[in-house]
């Protein structure tokens, strides 16, 4: 059997830099732990630009289809602000997330032990936080139609609506209901059913999957300004949230920063299953190029490390070794180990990003 492929895109400002100590971990399991991957490289974003005039061009957009999994680093800068809409570096990311249909986005929210002090919460409140928020992604408000601003009665009315149809809604249910069942068994699904009819067909839609399809996962309904509150009240309350586009925009942020650190959050956004068995995907960091660091060797490569351990476990079914490189990083953590982001205020020399990458290395080694 052949080697799982794999296209990494490193992009811009810091993407380059996280993205090469993601190439040592990869090698290293490859030589370590016999799980060998075909690695293929190319351009996105800003990066593309530069040598092709557009943010992603056709033969990188057929090779992210033709692969197993995607793995990008960030996208866009300052250099790129005054470029044309269509053509600004995020084009790129959106591209790839539209042509390859990556319905169901994933961001986890996690709170290592060692980072507890970080979050504006509570330790008690986040310590040993790991919920999982399930957004909607190619649908819903920001894609609906009529969209636009119009002039009525000589007064500017801006218009987008809200639309989903059953399908979709079933599709993004399905996928929170197999990772629930790969977790701790729940979903809470969020939406606004007492306002608005689209929150009235999710919910009927996502109980009637539950029903007809997953009656062994616990299931619970929570109105999506409710379940902000019941976030930074007490997060650990939740396992899987699966809500749609809008609202999982705004929850995933917020329950990003319960945890403290943007620098440590991977995500990933999956498709319906290929041939193969494996879903389209698309793994990335959260924290964005970080162009003022860009180049300087400070950027924490920890986000885009377990972005490929989400790889790992949702394209390459290798669950085992995800939660080796997960609690290699957590050994690092626990270590006093620091890249600049994650230093107190007080105190304390942070380790810049390839010290970083060698200090997981040698936490996997030391797992062996």
């Amino acid at each position: 059997m052949s080697n799982p492929s794999l296209l990494i895109l490193p992009g811009d400002g810091i993407g380059p830099e996280v993205m090469a100590e993601v190439r040592r971990i990869i090698d290293w399991f490859g030589d370590r732990r016999g799980l060998r991957f075909d690695v293929s490289e190319d351009l996105v974003g800003g990066a593309a630009w530069d040598v092709h005039g557009t943010p992603l061009t056709d033969a990188t957009m057929a090779k992210a289809q033709a692969v197993d999994a995607v793995l990008l680093g960030a996208v866009g800068g300052p250099k790129y602000d005054t470029l044309d809409f269509a053509v600004k570096p995020e084009r790129g990311l959106l591209r790839l997330r539209k042509e390859m249909d990556l319905y169901a986005n994933l961001r986890p929210a996690q709170c290592f032990d060692a980072l507890a002090d970080f979050s504006s919460l509570k330790r008690e409140v986040v310590a040993g936080l790991d919920i999982m928020i399930v957004r909607e992604l190619t649908s819903g408000v920001y894609f609906g139609e009529p969209r636009g601003i119009f002039t009525e009665g000589g007064a500017r009315v801006g218009i987008n609506t809200q639309r989903y149809t059953e399908g979709e809604i079933a599709r993004v249910a399905r996928s929170a209901f197999e990772l629930a069942r790969r977790r701790r068994n729940r979903v809470c699904s969020m939406e606004k059913a007492n306002v608005m009819e689209s929150g009235v067909l999710w919910r009927q839609v996502v109980q009637e999957v539950h029903d007809a399809e997953y009656p062994d996962v616990e299931l619970s309904h929570m109105y999506a300004d409710a379940g902000a509150m019941q976030l930074t009240r007490w997060p650990k309350q939740f396992d899987v949230i699966v809500t749609d586009n809008l609202f999982g925009d705004l929850l995933s942020d917020l329950a990003a920063m319960l945890t403290g650190s943007l620098g440590m959050l991977p995500s990933a956004s999956l498709g319906a299953p290929m041939e193969n068995g494996r879903p389209k995907a698309l793994y990335e960091p959260v924290h964005g190029s970080a162009p003022d660091i860009a180049g300087q060797g400070k950027a924490n490569p920890c986000a885009c490390i377990l972005s490929f351990a989400m790889a790992l476990r949702y394209s390459f079914d290798q669950g085992g070794e995800a939660d080796r490189l997960e609690r290699a990083v957590q050994a690092v953590l626990d270590r006093g180990i620091r890249t600049a982001d994650l230093m107190q205020k007080e105190g304390g020399r942070p380790v810049g990003t390839r010290a970083m990458g060698d200090a997981v290395l040698a936490a996997l080694e030391a797992s062996l």
